[in-house]
């Protein structure tokens, strides 16, 4: 799997559309999924919108529960990385970053639209 980094000052306002969640390998048993050093992986949605274009949504993994994140503020992405796969007929792209962070005071009631 090729890692391609993403340059993060192109994408616009990053707003959380999901607040974290583990990320969980086994609906069964409810387990977190680990990164190779053992951390729990957690995933946020963040909505992307550039330069008056349509709102996309991606899910950004990232070790460890990122911490003061609601839904509708600003964050600030830091190591931000794209992954092509692909698994029999089924392809796509996932995202990792190094960190997640609030931008505070920039939560919904705070900031409208993608104007920040």
């Amino acid at each position: 799997m090729q890692s391609i980094p993403v340059d993060t000052a192109r994408l616009g306002v990053l707003r959380c559309a999901i607040a974290p969640e583990a990320k969980i390998t086994n609906v069964d048993t409810q387990e977190v999924k680990r990164d190779r050093d053992g951390n729990p992986v957690w995933t946020v949605a963040v909505t992307v919108r550039q330069d008056g274009r349509r709102i996309s949504v991606i899910e950004i993994a990232v070790a460890g529960q990122p911490k003061g994140i609601e839904e509708g503020q600003i964050v600030k992405v830091t190591g931000l990385t794209a992954f092509a796969w692909s698994m029999g007929d089924r392809h796509g792209v996932s995202f990792r970053a190094e960190s997640i962070t609030a931008v505070h005071g920039t939560t919904a009631a705070h900031a409208k639209g993608g104007d920040a």
